[in-house]
């Protein structure tokens, strides 16, 4: 990765659907160019894929809470994973050092929500107890590139 395919991607992450060409004429290259970097990431693995990102409010997922979780014994990653795929309130659930076993973000509409999601998630044998803290402000919101 050179500084141009840093630009194209800082270029890509604030608008993915971007015409080759556009991006092109923004860093310096032209659009045949811009692509050969493009297919080149991907297929390195430095662009994972493209998506589209929502304003969770609109689409009536406004409240949001990160969940430490604590488990009976031992429970592996892929356990764990089969456990919180079940729910689809979880956005998002990585394994931690410290006391907890992970950490999971849910997304729900509203608070009743998010509580039948946590009824859901300490339902399995495995899980032993939860802490819950409810997100009030996003304050910082950073895309990783």
């Amino acid at each position: 990765m050179d500084a141009l395919d840093r630009k194209l991607l800082d270029l890509l992450s604030d608008d993915g659907r971007a015409p080759y060409a556009e991006l092109g004429e923004r860093i310096g290259l032209s659009a045949s160019a811009v692509k050969r970097r493009v297919d080149r990431m991907i297929a390195d693995g430095v662009i994972r894929g493209f998506t589209v990102l929502t304003d969770p409010e609109a689409v009536g997922h406004g409240t949001e809470a990160y969940v430490e979780l604590f488990c009976r014994g031992i429970v592996g990653p892929a356990e764990l994973r089969r456990i919180l795929e079940k729910v689809p309130e979880v956005i998002e659930a990585t394994t931690v050092t410290g006391q907890a076993d992970a950490m999971v973000t849910l997304r729900a509409k509203d608070t009743q929500d998010l509580e039948r999601a946590l009824e859901q998630v300490r339902a399995p044998n495995q899980v032993d107890s939860t802490r819950s803290a409810i997100v009030l402000s996003r304050l910082i919101e950073r895309r990783v590139h």
